[in-house]
C-alpha cells in the first residue's frame, strides 16, 4: 500500500514519533490510523508527544569549526541531569557535526541525516526523547564564515569536548599566521563570553537601531527628572549614548585579558605578530535557555494536593 506523505505528517503530529518510524507503523498497518497508533505505542515510540508541551530550558550548546567556518546549536532538555546523560551529549555533538552544512539555518539543520542515527535530525531527537524520557528540542543554530582567515570557538562550563553552557564563535579575516589567528580568535571569544556587558555588536554602526532608541529614551526620561534646561539634557543624553557604545560594541571593550587594552588595540597589536592586518568579521555567543521563561512550581502545594489536603 502507497503511504503519502499527508498521512506520515499527521500520524507524526498524532504521536510525536519519528517520520521514518510514523511511515512503517502506517504501512504495517494498511494505512489504518488508530492500529498504527496503537503500534507505535506498542514499540514505545509515541511517547515524546507526551513529553513535548512540558518546558525544555536546560540542555547543551554545541559548538564546531573547521578553518575558515563554524557553527553553533543549542539542543534544550527539562534538566541540567539530562544535559549530563552521555547518550544526550552524543545526540547533542553529532547534530553540531552536521551544523556546518545548514549555514545557520535551524530548519535545513532539522532535516539534514544525522550519521549516527541514519535519521533527520528532528526524528533523531524524537527518539531520544522517547528512550531518556524527557522533552528535547532543537531550538537554534547559528554560523559563520570568513574567505581568508579563521572562525574560532570557545565553550564556556565544558561537559566534553565541544559541548557545555555557552558557546562563541569569532570570525577574523587575515592573510596571516592562522595558527596565532586562531589563538588570538579563541581568546576574542573568552572574551564575549566573560565580559559584561555582553557585546551585541562588533562595531558602532552595527547595533540594532531600534536598541539604540530604546537607551536613548530611557537616558532622556531620566535626565528630564533632573529638572535642567533642554539643552542641557540633549548633551547628557549623548554623553551616554557614547558611554552606552563602549560599553556594548566589542572593539571598544577593555580585553578581560588585558583591560589596558581594548579589543580594537588588542587586534592592531596582534597584527604585527601576525604578519598581516586583521579584521574581526562577526562573532556569536549562544547560551543555553537564554531567553525561555522556566516553569516554576511549588513542591509543597503539589504535595498537599497529591494528598488531597
Amino acid at each position: 500500500m502507497t503511504i503519502s506523505a499527508s498521512q506520515v505528517k499527521d500520524l507524526r503530529e498524532l504521536t510525536g514519533a519519528g517520520m521514518m518510524d510514523c511511515k512503517t507503523a502506517l504501512k504495517e498497518n494498511d494505512g489504518d490510523v488508530e492500529a498504527a497508533i496503537d503500534w507505535l505505542r506498542k514499540k514505545g515510540l509515541s511517547k515524546a508527544a507526551k513529553k513535548s508541551g512540558r518546558t525544555a530550558a536546560e540542555g547543551l550548546v554545541g559548538v564546531v569549526t573547521d578553518g575558515t567556518r563554524g557553527a553553533v546549536v543549542e539542543v534544550n532538555s527539562e534538566t541540567d541531569f539530562v544535559a549530563r546523560n552521555e547518550g544526550f551529549q552524543t545526540l547533542v555533538k553529532g547534530v553540531a557535526s552536521v551544523a556546518l552544512d545548514a549555514a545557520g539555518d535551524v530548519a535545513k539543520l532539522g532535516a539534514l541525516i544525522l550519521p549516527t542515527t541514519g535519521k533527520p535530525v528532528v526524528d533523531s531527537i524524537t527518539d531520544a526523547v522517547a528512550t531518556i524520557g524527557e522533552n528535547m528540542q532543537l531550538r537554534r543554530t547559528a554560523a559563520l564564515s570568513v574567505t581568508d582567515g579563521v572562525v574560532a570557538s570557545y565553550v564556556h562550563n565544558q561537559a566534553a569536548d565541544g559541548l557545555g553552557k555557552i558557546g562563541v564563535l569569532v570570525a577574523l579575516e587575515s592573510t596571516g599566521d592562522k595558527a596565532k589567528l586562531a589563538l588570538l580568535g579563541k581568546q576574542i571569544a573568552m572574551h564575549v563570553a566573560a565580559h559584561d556587558p555582553t557585546p551585541v555588536a562588533v562595531r558602532t554602526e552595527e547595533i540594532e537601531p531600534a536598541l539604540v532608541e530604546h537607551e536613548r529614551k530611557f537616558f532622556s526620561e531620566q535626565a528630564l527628572e533632573s529638572g535642567k534646561p533642554a539643552a542641557v539634557v540633549e548633551k547628557m543624553v549623548e554623553g551616554r549614548i557614547r558611554k552606552f557604545y563602549e560599553e556594548v560594541t566589542l572593539l571598544k571593550q577593555n580585553f578581560v585579558m588585558n583591560p589596558d587594552l581594548t579589543i580594537e588595540g588588542t587586534v592592531a597589536a596582534a597584527a604585527a605578530d601576525i604578519g598581516a592586518p586583521i579584521v574581526v568579521k562577526a562573532f556569536v555567543r549562544m547560551v543555553i535557555g537564554e531567553g525561555i521563561e522556566k516553569e516554576t512550581s511549588d513542591f509543597a502545594a503539589e504535595v498537599a494536593a497529591a494528598a488531597g489536603v
